[in-house]
């Protein structure tokens, strides 16, 4: 007897398989959507974060997108908020150790990201919770008991660790007690499945023993992989500066996704859309046999993704900008302006300087010598061309092929 409220398991699989990078162990996630199937009771399916940054980039989202796709087919979304982990700090890919952080950067930090995931996650159906909730309650004999279950032989086999010790690189008590802290999560909210990005393999499990040790069926843990920055080479991170923020405006989502190299959208339409595989093999085909343009197959995942964040008109909006400016030269329909005084005529290089779309003298006479700077459309590759800013008037300044800036001369 199985139970109307879920799709057939085959289907249920085929979505959540999407881009999917390993699922440990295999046959166990057909299992136990089976016995869901059979009992009508939901998985529960839990992505741990720690706030140890304000903003979530579009890297982030692909665990938690796999988190919706659960609660897209009926699953308990668990989205648990790491306050307490996160002043301990996840050693995972650290050289050295990591120093903790305060109460109040991570207070801070988790102020944002509800409004952030739920741009992804339907807030009636998501079970929000900080492990502050437990761990903070947690006393010296259960921390002490905790750490009986496990053997240091086998927390100093995970790869940071192991190469700190071979290069004689310092680590911390606190480090290995985070995998065991993080793995008490999975205890207390008893979750059969657990999301995390392939470099959390470790610790997923980690947690898959420990349940165990407690007593619990242990979970199936599923790792994603992780986004390729707009270089096109290294993962997608802040610190790298090769990242898409997703409370950045739309006009500058849209323009970044269309700077990635164009293989690199078929990676981010696995795992930034909710496209089903075939579509997405349907659409590279096209793009292959020359029935599709990159740039509009590219302009296609750039509207989806802004749409998930902003809503169809703001991808709207973004996508008739960039065509505006960027295949039709045309200035944005929204540029930001710039007021002058009167005053002497003002040689061209000065005026790139202030618009603040050079840093330097060297680079705004480099870039007009380069023909990259136009006034009103007529490209000037003279730096010590005058500008007339002798009496009232306007210009628009256009500086490679994307930057514009409206001066107004005022009296």
């Amino acid at each position: 007897m199985t139970n109307s409220n879920f799709k057939p398991v085959a289907e249920q699989l085929a979505y959540l398989k999407k881009g999917i990078a390993e699922i440990v162990p295999e046959a166990d996630l057909p299992a136990k959507l089976e016995k869901s199937q059979k009992t009508g009771k939901p998985l529960r399916v839990y992505l741990g974060v720690d706030p140890t940054a304000p903003d979530i980039h579009l890297g982030h989202t692909v665990v938690l997108r796999k988190l919706k796709h659960f609660q897209d087919l009926g699953h308990t979304a668990i989205f648990l908020i790491g306050d307490f982990s996160a002043m301990i700090g996840d050693p995972t890919g650290q050289s050295e150790t990591r120093p903790p952080l305060t109460r109040e950067q991570v207070d801070a930090n988790s102020k944002t990201y509800l409004a952030q995931v739920f741009k992804l996650l339907d807030p009636q159906k998501t079970e929000v919770r900080y492990n502050s909730e437990w761990l903070d309650k947690l006393t010296s004999y259960e921390v002490v008991r905790l750490c009986g279950h496990y053997r240091l032989a086998r927390m100093l086999e995970r790869e940071d660790f192991r190469s700190r010790l071979a290069g004689n690189q310092p680590i911390s008590v606190h480090e290995l007690l985070y995998p065991l802290l993080t793995a008490y999560d999975a205890v207390v909210l008893q979750s059969d499945v657990e999301i995390g990005a392939t470099e959390q393999k470790f610790n997923l499990l980690v947690h898959r023993d420990i349940q165990r040790e407690y007593g619990l069926a242990s979970e199936v843990a599923l790792t994603m992989p992780i986004l390729v920055g707009l270089d096109g080479h290294r993962k997608m991170s802040k610190s790298l500066g090769n990242y898409i923020g997703i409370a950045e405006a739309p006009g500058e989502i849209f323009g970044k996704i269309m700077s990635i190299p164009d293989e690199l959208m078929w990676p981010y339409y696995e795992l930034v859309t909710d496209r089903a595989p075939q579509e997405i093999a349907a659409l590279k085909q096209e793009v292959a046999g020359g029935q599709l343009h990159p740039m509009d197959a590219k302009m296609r995942l750039a509207k989806e993704v802004i749409t998930g964040f902003h809503g169809a008109d703001a991808a709207r909006k973004a996508a008739e900008n960039f065509q505006h400016v960027h295949r039709d030269r045309q200035p944005p329909t929204e540029v930001r302006v710039q007021k002058l005084r009167c005053g002497p005529p003002t040689r061209l290089w000065t005026i790139v300087r202030i618009s603040d779309l050079a840093a330097s003298r060297s680079e705004a006479e480099r870039l007009i010598k380069q023909k990259a700077v136009e006034i009103d459309g007529l490209v000037i590759d003279d730096p010590r061309k005058e500008i007339d800013v002798t009496k009232p008037t306007s210009f628009l300044l256009r500086v490679g092929k994307k930057d514009f800036v409206r001066f107004v001369v005022e009296p």
